[in-house]
């Protein structure tokens, strides 16, 4: 069989995809400690290079591929016109450190974003500095932290988080210094009201809850969790993760809250893959702008001029991002909300609910509910009943790569037996969900027919079940090359050995 040459096997001396012309001033050489003797470089043609990497990229799932229902990340299609904007010269040619007098143009796109996420979610005011969303839960409680400390109240030590918030929320109240106190969910998955009435005291510094939650539900019981918390004298944050449901049609600010990120790399459209990169930006309410980490954006009219400066709130709690966040990202959500408008945004939170509902319909006789609700843009199904069979979600998972689907969450919540956490996102069409359905349906099939086929999945991918285990205790972090008959076209190769 015909074997494919690996890139360092096409590499021969002196061979060059660009070739850089000669410097019209003098070289300047790079100081010895930043020089090595070799580099082990392939040195190939463009032809090759493209090829190399075109084939990498087939080998990964993309959005702009087949869908992607995972729950909690609203891993939705973003219109390319976002990119497109996102890389206009006026923008991706900026420099951090040009004067303001410069950037007026960018600063009054961040501004106007600043202005339309605080009135798409009910706040007086909004950060634009945190770069994703765990660094916006920071900015969050820790602005709760410092309205605390400015009152002298110092005994406030103990954060609320309900088992069916997001699971990064714990971590970050331990970071902010505080103890954290587990609110478990009630027989609807709300907030248990008892436990929480329990729970607040003169210890309480806020509640962290993620509304709708992580059980693709909206709190039945919100604007009650917000009295008692704040009765008691704590501040409430609402993790904005899941703001794609309730966009354009309930807003935050409205019933109570206090501090609230956003995820503009889930619901405003930004690129949500690979790592990132995200934006989290923070909305707060009347009487906490004074604590927002500085710089902020701020608009100034005077004798009928306009201009944008940067300036540091009285009470900040500090800078928490190099420079002023990721730019790029706000551009592409403020693209991605003036195309929408006030109705359009609305609309992508009615499909979304719309399309997790449908596919919870359809599934809802072959699997588990954990909880049997009108959801909202997602919802949780338990594999409980395959596990009785010898079948574990994670087989369903991998079985669903043979279809060309990206498995939904799996495992999280973690208050689900053989969770599957299914987000449809707004952007599918019905035949995609009707595919995404098929899919699920034969696998359940599958489980009761021919249990093996599930078991032993995914047949159809680049490479097959993998040693999880194994990977864990034996992480190879290094790239080897090997001998051409072990690379063989249309199969991979082995797994190379681990780094010394």
């Amino acid at each position: 069989m015909a074997v494919e040459p690996l890139i360092h096997e096409l590499s021969k001396s002196e061979r060059r995809a660009v070739r850089v012309p000669a410097p019209d001033v003098p070289a300047t050489p790079l100081p010895p400690e930043l020089c090595r003797e070799t580099l082990d470089w392939p040195e190939v043609s463009e032809i090759d290079v493209i090829r190399h990497y075109t084939r990498l990229s087939q080998k990964n799932h993309a959005i702009d591929i087949n869908m992607y229902p995972l729950g909690s990340c609203t891993m939705k299609y973003n219109p390319k016109v976002n990119e497109a904007v996102a890389r206009y010269p006026g923008f991706a040619g900026l420099h951090p450190y040009q004067d303001p007098s410069t950037t007026q143009g960018v600063l009054e796109l961040m501004h106007e974003l600043q202005e339309m996420l605080a009135e798409i979610a009910g706040f007086k005011a909004v950060t634009l500095q945190p770069a994703a969303g765990a660094h916006g839960e920071l900015t969050g409680v820790l602005i709760i932290r410092a309205y605390h400390e400015s009152r002298g109240d110092t005994a406030r030590t103990k954060i609320l988080v309900p088992d069916s918030a997001h699971g990064t929320n714990p971590a970050t109240a331990v970071m902010a210094g505080f103890d954290v106190v587990t609110i478990p969910s009630d027989a609807r998955g709300n907030v248990d009201l008892e436990k929480i009435r329990a729970a607040v005291g003169p210890d309480t510094a806020g509640l962290m809850i993620t509304n709708p939650n992580t059980l693709g539900l909206f709190d039945e019981h919100i604007v009650e969790v917000v009295r008692l918390v704040h009765e008691a004298g704590g501040l409430v944050y609402n993790d904005g993760a899941n703001f794609n449901a309730i966009l354009g049609i309930a807003r935050p600010g409205d019933f109570g809250i206090d501090v609230m990120h956003f995820n503009l790399h889930k619901t405003f459209s930004t690129p949500h893959g690979g790592g990132g990169p995200g934006s989290g930006p923070v909305g707060v309410r009347d009487g906490l702008e004074t604590f927002l980490p500085a710089p902020m954006v701020r608009k100034v009219e005077e004798d009928g001029d306009v201009r944008y400066e940067w300036h540091d709130p009285v009470d900040s709690v500090g800078r928490l991002h190099t420079f002023h966040g990721n730019v790029g990202m706000h551009v592409r959500a403020y693209t991605y909300i003036r195309m929408h408008g006030a109705a359009g945004l609305r609309l992508v939170s009615e499909d979304a609910v719309l399309n997790a509902n449908y596919v919870l319909a359809r599934l809802r006789d072959r699997f588990e509910v954990a909880y049997d609700r009108t959801c909202m843009h997602e919802f949780v199904l338990s594999g409980s009943r395959q596990k009785a069979k010898g079948v574990r979600t994670l087989d369903m998972a991998k079985r669903l790569l043979d279809f060309g689907i990206h498995p939904p969450t799996t495992y999280f919540p973690l208050i689900v037996p053989e969770s599957m956490l299914i987000e449809p996102t707004e952007t599918e069409s019905k035949e995609s969900l009707d595919y995404f359905i098929t899919a699920m349906l034969q696998v359940a099939d599958e489980v009761d027919e021919s249990p093996e086929v599930v078991t032993g999945a995914p047949h159809k991918t680049e490479f097959k079940r993998l040693d999880e285990v194994g990977a864990n205790r034996s992480l190879n972090l290094r790239w080897h090359p090997m001998a051409p008959e072990e690379a063989v076209v249309g199969e991979p190769a082995r797994e190379a050995v681990p780094a010394d």
